[in-house]
């Protein structure tokens, strides 16, 4: 709102910056969309459960020890919570009720997670919301959506669901008998959060051009499904089911991973002009028609030998040889890069991805920094992660207009 309380960040910085978003959802896609905003500077109000917070996320995987020594903490929460003010709040309690339409005055984005009516039970209703704040975005994730097929609705869904549902891992792996694969780490979530956050700002500048909020439902399945390509075109045009092909490409080679002397690459050649830079950088002749069919009929006797010839080529070579040579012939070619790969190259360390800050719970912690690069408003780390309901009375005194001594007794009431 025009009138609402000045922002409770420290400096304001990044694209985003006088950006309000209120964010309740828990897990890894909807807080995650959040995480991303507030690293592009727009002042993120992140809601847990009172007492223990978002619990499993908080402590999912491999964790890190607290400074005070009282407890762990994971370290995807480490590297995807930064930047945020969090509060706990229980929305089922009258004085729960009345803080969070509060806040959604002070927001120009409300994003939550939960599956459908869970709001609707406490009385907050999207009318409800948008009645306090007409200029309010509402952003809905969940795993089926809001509408739909009544048998899906209430159904749970975690990330390998999304994928299998959405018809990503049907795609993903090797061909029968292999089984799907799904793919790493939490993708049907990362690219659900992408979703929610594109579609949420572009919610917020029709309400600045307008002064209308609106609902915006995002489905994780559909998140995923959107990323087919042309898989339902060639389903309703021809019948056509695509499914598993491992790492390597059916129409053109070579694309594919390649198992050097000490390790993999993957090398990627699309169109003849590049498939010829391939043969000339492995020692056959471009101008021999045979190679020319190698090149699109990757099943043909000629494919199948040009295929051999070249991993033949690679197996003899080192990882660095391989990529030295075939980029320098101007093909698409790099190692498959793990952790220690990636720490160590010249071109992350070149950029200054990877960075250090300071965890609210950790102490110095060095990790992925904020991508993408803007020239005039980059986005910047202000803070890492907090303890639950660090910021409850910031917050709640600036925000929602409560009195230190309220906070003291929604606390002591298990509100907050």
């Amino acid at each position: 709102m025009e009138s609402r309380a000045p922002s409770l960040l420290p400096e304001q910085f990044g694209p985003l910056q006088g950006v309000r978003i209120l964010s309740t959802g828990s897990l890894i896609a909807q807080p995650y969309a959040a995480s991303l905003a507030a690293e592009m500077g727009a002042e993120v109000i992140q809601v847990e459960r009172p007492g223990e917070g978002d619990a499993a996320w908080r402590h999912l995987g491999m964790q890190l020890p607290t400074t005070d020594g009282s407890g762990q903490v994971a370290t995807t929460w480490v590297q995807e919570r930064r930047n945020e003010l969090y509060t706990t709040l229980d929305f089922s309690t009258p004085e729960g009720k009345h803080i969070f339409l509060k806040l959604i005055e002070a927001c120009d984005i409300w994003m939550e997670s939960s599956k459908p009516g869970s709001y609707t039970k406490w009385g907050l209703t999207d009318e409800a919301v948008l009645q306090t704040n007409p200029k309010i975005v509402i952003a809905h994730v969940s795993g089926y959506g809001q509408t739909g097929h009544a048998d899906y609705l209430g159904r749970a869904s975690y990330d390998m669901i999304g994928q299998a549902f959405g018809g990503l891992m049907y795609q993903t792996g090797f061909p029968d008998p292999e089984p799907p694969v799904r793919a790493n780490p939490w993708t049907a979530d990362y690219i659900t959060a992408l979703f929610c956050l594109w579609s949420s700002l572009s919610g917020y500048i029709y309400a600045q051009r307008t002064g209308k909020g609106q609902v915006i439902d995002v489905s994780q399945f559909e998140s995923i499904h959107r990323l087919l390509s042309g898989t339902m075109v060639e389903y309703f045009a021809n019948g056509f089911v695509r499914g598993r092909s491992g790492n390597k490409a059916t129409a053109f080679q070579p694309y594919d991973a390649f198992q050097a002397s000490d390790g993999w690459v993957v090398i990627g050649a699309v169109g003849l002009a590049v498939f010829s830079r391939v043969c000339q950088a492995i020692g056959l002749d471009p101008e021999d028609e045979k190679w020319h069919n190698a090149s699109s009929d990757v099943n043909s006797i000629e494919g199948i030998e040009f295929d051999a010839l070249l991993r033949g080529w690679v197996a003899e070579r080192t990882v660095a040889e391989v990529v030295e040579s075939l980029n320098a012939a101007q093909v698409a070619c790099c190692p498959i890069m793990n952790s220690k790969d990636m720490a160590e190259d010249p071109h992350y360390q070149a950029r200054q991805l990877h960075v250090e800050w300071e965890d609210g719970q950790v102490g110095k912690v060095k990790g992925t920094g904020v991508t993408p690069l803007f020239s005039e408003t980059p986005g910047k780390i202000w803070r890492g992660s907090v303890p639950v309901g660090h910021d409850n009375e910031a917050v709640y005194t600036r925000l929602a207009g409560l009195s230190a001594e309220q906070v003291a007794q929604l606390r002591d009431k298990g509100v907050i």
